[in-house]
Formats: C-alpha cells, sequence, structure tokens
C-alpha cells in the first residue's frame, strides 16, 4: 500500500449527511411559508440546485448566482409568489444547524487525524461550511479548512487545489489522497491537482465518467484497511 502523509476530506455526503440537513431545512423553509412540500416538488428542486451547482464547478456562473436562483427558479415554475432570495436566506439558517453525521464519520476522523494530516477540501457558503463542522464535532481534528468562496475557486479547478497546496507545508503531492463523493468535483479535481483520489461511494452507483478514482469504498472504515491504520478509537486532545 502506498504512504500517505496528507488526506483532504470533502464535507458534504462524505462526512456530513447533506441530504438529510436539506430535507431537514427544506421541511423547515415550506412550512412557514405554507407552501406544500410534494416529493415532485423536491426532487425539482434537487434538479434545478444540482444543475447550478454543477454550473458552478464547471466555472460557469458564480456562487452567488447558484444560491441567489435556485429558490426564484422554483417559485417562478411553481407560480409561487415568494421573494426567492429571502427564501434563500430562511434556508440557510435552517441548514446551517442540519449537520448530521456519515456513519463512522467521527471516529475515522478521530483516529486518522494521529496518523496523517487532516484537511477540509469544499465547495459551499463559508459561514455554513463552518458552523456544521464544528456543530457535527470534526471542526477540531482538522489542520484547516478550505471552502470555495473564501479561496476564490472551486473543485474540480486545478487553480483550487494550487490555492490549497500553497497552504499546505513541506505538502508532497505523491504523498497526497484526496475523499470525496462527488466524481466532477473530487475525483476530477484530484486528477487535475495530480493526486491519488479514494471515491466514496455508498450507494454503489455506476462510475459512466472518465473520471476513475484510484480507490473506491463504500463505508468510511474502510479507510482503515486501504490506510493500513489500526481502527481502535484513539484518545486525541483537541
Amino acid at each position: 500500500m502506498k504512504t500517505y502523509r496528507t488526506l483532504l476530506f470533502d464535507i458534504d455526503n462524505t462526512l456530513l449527511d447533506f441530504n438529510a440537513a436539506e430535507e431537514q431545512a427544506l421541511q423547515l423553509l415550506f412550512a412557514n411559508h405554507d407552501i406544500p412540500l410534494t416529493e415532485e416538488s423536491k426532487k425539482r428542486y434537487s434538479l434545478i440546485n444540482q444543475g447550478l451547482w454543477t454550473a458552478f464547478e464547471e466555472n460557469k456562473i458564480s456562487r452567488e448566482q447558484v444560491v441567489n436562483t435556485r429558490f426564484s427558479t422554483l417559485c417562478k415554475e411553481y407560480g409561487i409568489e415568494k421573494d426567492g432570495k429571502l427564501l434563500e436566506a430562511e434556508y440557510r439558517t435552517y441548514l446551517n444547524n442540519g449537520h448530521q453525521l456519515i456513519d463512522g464519520a467521527i471516529e475515522v476522523i478521530k483516529n486518522l487525524s494521529c496518523h496523517y494530516e487532516l484537511y477540509v477540501v469544499t465547495n459551499g457558503v463559508s459561514a455554513t461550511q463552518y458552523k456544521r463542522l464544528q456543530d457535527s464535532g470534526l471542526y477540531p481534528y482538522f489542520k484547516e479548512v478550505f471552502v470555495s468562496e473564501d479561496t476564490g475557486f472551486q473543485k474540480p479547478m486545478k487553480e483550487y487545489f494550487d490555492y490549497v497546496f500553497l497552504r499546505i507545508k513541506e505538502l508532497s503531492v505523491h504523498e497526497t489522497l484526496i475523499v470525496g463523493d462527488s466524481l466532477s468535483a473530487d475525483i476530477q479535481g484530484g486528477q487535475l491537482a495530480g493526486i491519488d483520489t479514494c471515491w466514496f461511494n455508498p450507494q454503489e452507483k455506476k462510475n459512466d465518467t472518465n473520471w476513475n478514482s484510484t480507490y473506491e469504498i463504500g463505508r468510511l472504515q474502510e479507510l482503515y484497511d486501504l490506510l493500513n491504520v489500526n481502527n481502535e478509537v484513539a484518545s486525541v486532545q483537541v
């Protein structure tokens, strides 16, 4: 097994259950405005949101366009007379409080922090990501957090990873591994940056892209065997 010194972790749907946080935030938002939240409207919101974030990853639109457009677009499609920007602000408040963990996240991160330098690499809104990391208990185990909003770039852009690498002392790309659930952001980004990649794929999705990961896991606990690390719960001072 190859030896690594630095591990880069995505947040959403890798360490934190973003889908659960999003579901909770949407339910609270729609209930507060007496808007029916149906399976159809949730699916439509998800498609709109994913499409906007994909365009952001491809550097076609800004982060501000993502967050200021999604609810306006949804409301227009359903003939709902609401201010999309105000809905976004309220939704963000609810989402900030969503920090449900992926199974094994705390245990795995705590243990790995004894053996590796850990960093967060995430696209998204800085205030949201920091609060969710802190509330979940994950934050103390990372050396630094790199949010796209703060860097001026986003995964999978090579410029994003250049920014990260310049700020990690004595980093070696040959001893760095990125772990994430997104083929387009994490795996493609890792390839563009010249580092090894680990696709977190708990739903066993088929990879029909050209972005092949170095490794693939279905549970975070599989990182123990992959990295040859003892899985006993460590005692870490944070």
